[in-house]
């Protein structure tokens, strides 16, 4: 693996989000796992350029985040996205990770916690994504918890997301949250979105109704300082594409079940639950993540492009 001579290690913005920062135009940040890792090719590849180009379609500039040979990069070009998409090699990069890639030149998707960092480190202020990690099931047992949260009280970005993944613990991680300090608003509803389903059932404190009022929420925070820690606008699925309530709970329940059964714990929870779900469920889960991550980068461009509007 060949290392990185750049010793300086900063993110390298794209021509178009460089300009766009120096413009004050409005830019949002993207993860890249969800192209490298959380779909099959080519449809990965289709779905990266499909959600770039809805935030450029709301007037916003699209940064996506990978780290490609041992550098940073806040906002791919056509090739750069292509290679993550379609190379097998690219890996799964968290806050944690991106130290050791950057030294030894790796090449990695960033998950949440890791496209939070650089996108707050190269100046943005938006994020979008599907779905948060959280406090596992079986915490107790397993100790298991997302790196998303503690990297999330400490980084003053805007999330839009659907909530967190629905086969973890909700209720604990939204205890957690508000542990750590960091602010939920739901978008348009006074229930916290489950991800897959449009709610979780649970009560969110604040709703806002509009970009405006976001916008408004994100200037209050910014100008009381403090502690940093981000803002989780949780912005749920529509009800039209969301996954069946029953089918869900009903597959969810059998495959921890299944779970229980075969000893699988830990780590291997998480991705034996979503293979269950994709698999039981005919790929239904799939079209519900997708439409939750649509949903939520045209609402993070609509934010963004606010929020810039309010400057000028």
């Amino acid at each position: 693996m060949p290392q990185n001579t750049d010793t300086s290690y900063e993110p390298v913005l794209s021509a178009e989000v460089r300009a766009a920062l120096a413009g004050g135009l409005p830019v949002v940040a993207l993860e890249s796992t969800i192209i490298a890792h959380g779909l099959p090719r080519p449809r990965n590849l289709k779905v990266a350029v499909e959600l770039e180009g809805i935030v450029r379609s709301a007037g916003a500039v699209p940064a996506t985040i990978a780290v490609l040979d041992g550098q940073a990069h806040v906002g791919l070009e056509k090739d750069q996205l292509e290679r993550v998409a379609k190379d097998p090699a690219v890996r799964k990069l968290g806050h944690r990770d991106l130290a050791p890639a950057l030294a030894l030149g790796a090449s990695g998707a960033t998950t949440v916690s890791a496209t939070a960092f650089l996108a707050a480190r190269a100046g943005l202020r938006f994020f979008a994504t599907g779905g948060l990690g959280g406090v596992h099931r079986e915490w107790a047992d397993s100790q298991d918890e997302s790196a998303d949260l503690r990297l999330l009280a400490r980084t003053g970005i805007t999330v839009v997301c659907a909530g967190v993944k629905s086969i973890l613990d909700v209720p604990a991680t939204l205890q957690r949250l508000e542990t750590l300090g960091v602010g939920i608003l739901g978008y348009g509803t006074d229930r916290f979105p489950g991800f897959y389903l449009s709610s979780s059932g649970l009560p969110v404190d604040w709703t806002a109704h509009s970009p405006e009022e976001v916008v408004e929420v994100v200037r209050a925070k910014e100008a009381l300082g403090g502690p940093d820690a981000a803002l989780i606008v949780a912005n749920p699925v529509p009800e039209a594409d969301q996954l069946d309530p029953a089918l869900h709970d009903r597959v969810l329940a059998e495959a921890l079940g299944v779970c229980r059964e075969r000893g699988i714990a830990g780590q291997g929870v998480t991705p034996f639950l979503l293979e269950e779900l994709m698999r039981r469920t005919e790929g239904a889960s799939l079209e519900a993540n997708l439409a939750a991550v649509r949903g939520n980068v045209r609402l993070a461009a609509r934010i963004a492009a606010a929020a810039a509007a309010a400057v000028r």
